[in-house]
């Protein structure tokens, strides 16, 4: 691992998970470098200058990873990349999904939370809304109330990494693809703490969940395939966009 010196990048890829970067590294022969205190994965593919970050799960680490990433260096744009959750069972796992707009749903209201609107990238016309939230939400009355006000996917990072860009004035995008479904019964709450705050599976909580249940094998196992799966469409969708050829 080597030192980046502080400098200018023109796009800046944030994940919330290892997973949803690792693809980004490959596809763009990314190398890790340290800024500050931080560890970033730099290169510059078709002469771009390009950083990509992890920041953890949730809206509290979101925030302040990016938040540390945009004091340390200058960012022209920045793109989020990674998985989502889709609010209905008829959305197909690796459908790339590019919200109109982004809710806040830990600060909703009855007059609706904080909401953001993701700069124009790329080809694909935005629609519909992703809906920001720090817990699990599977109660079908709340997915229908959800669906009502045309929210289409779930995630726990991105309305956070919106209000920090834009509190910067700094453009952002978001390129998140569908690995599961919040009605279809494949995610619950054990499920839901399978993996540590930054992202990494939790080993001991895997080993027992599986003890536990053994008759969840193959369900869990689909899981994962979605998730590698949109991780990976969300990373090639992301730097196709970004045309660096």
């Amino acid at each position: 691992m080597e030192s980046a010196p502080n400098t200018i990048f023109e796009i800046a890829f944030v994940c919330a998970m290892p997973m949803e970067l690792d693809p980004v590294v490959q596809k763009l022969t990314l190398r890790e470098s340290v800024i500050g205190d931080m560890s970033v994965h730099v290169g510059s593919p078709g002469g771009r200058r390009v950083a990509a970050i992890v920041t953890g799960m949730g809206p509290a680490l979101a925030a302040s990873g990016v938040a540390d990433l945009l004091d340390a260096v200058e960012v022209g744009w920045v793109i989020v990349v990674g998985i989502t959750g889709a609010v209905d069972d008829d959305t197909p796992i690796g459908t790339l999904i590019r919200p109109e707009t982004v809710v806040d749903g830990s600060t909703d209201t009855p007059g609706g939370g904080s909401e953001y609107r993701p700069t124009p990238f790329g080809s694909q016309r935005p629609a519909g809304v992703m809906w920001t939230t720090d817990r699990l939400i599977t109660d079908p009355k709340e997915i229908a109330e959800l669906r009502a006000r045309g929210v289409v996917s779930l995630d726990m990072e991105t309305a956070a990494i919106a209000a920090e860009c834009e509190r910067r004035a700094i453009p952002w995008s978001v390129f998140r693809v569908i690995s599961d479904r919040a009605t279809d019964g494949s995610v619950d709450e054990e499920i839901f703490h399978l993996s540590n705050e930054d992202g990494t599976p939790n080993d001991a909580a895997i080993e027992r969940y599986f003890n536990e249940h053994p008759e969840r094998v193959e369900a869990m196992a689909r899981l994962a395939e979605g998730a590698v799966l949109g991780a990976e469409a969300a990373a090639e969708a992301a730097i196709a966009a970004c045309r660096f050829d």
